[in-house]
């Protein structure tokens, strides 16, 4: 292929984005509704600081660019609409509500199966390094030759 190709009237990175972020709230309403099958387990990474993101202020300031939770044993009341989620978890014991569309979402993985997805961030630069959440769950070790789709159709302009 060239890297003469010609730009593209169709939007087909957002389009392919957001079947992708589909998967991911189907797979989050389906556990909704019967739980965490197996030993599936979820880790999911969003931006705090997207349009609609709800979280408490004091991890907002533990975490101002970019947050990785663990869905696994401890979380509650989850709740998923057309473009959203809603949990409870517990960070270092203090329960918090978290509120999160789908489109805050940078990365989706369940370890038990290694499964991941990745979604390109609209940023001039990559996210800033930040901790893991610590809410309730050991850390992910990624292996060579795991499942991930990456989506990151670099745009030309």
């Amino acid at each position: 292929m060239s890297d003469d190709a010609p730009d593209s009237l169709i939007p087909y990175d957002d389009v392919v984005q957001e079947a992708l972020r589909a998967v991911v709230g189907r797979v989050l309403g389906e556990v909704a509704v019967s739980g965490l099958p197996g030993d599936h387990h979820f880790y999911i990474t969003f931006k705090t600081r997207a349009a609609g993101v709800n979280i408490p202020v004091h991890l907002m300031e533990r975490f101002p660019d970019e947050m990785t939770i663990v869905m696994q044993h401890k979380y509650w009341d989850l709740k998923v609409g057309e473009d959203y989620f809603e949990v409870g978890l517990s960070f270092s014991q203090v329960p918090a509500h978290l509120h999160i569309p789908f489109s805050a979402i940078t990365a989706f993985v369940d370890p038990a199966v290694d499964f991941a997805l990745q979604f390109h961030v609209d940023a001039e630069s990559g996210p800033e390094p930040h901790e893991q959440a610590e809410n309730d769950g050991p850390t992910i070790e990624q292996e060579d030759g795991s499942n991930v789709v990456t989506v990151d159709f670099g745009r030309k302009k």
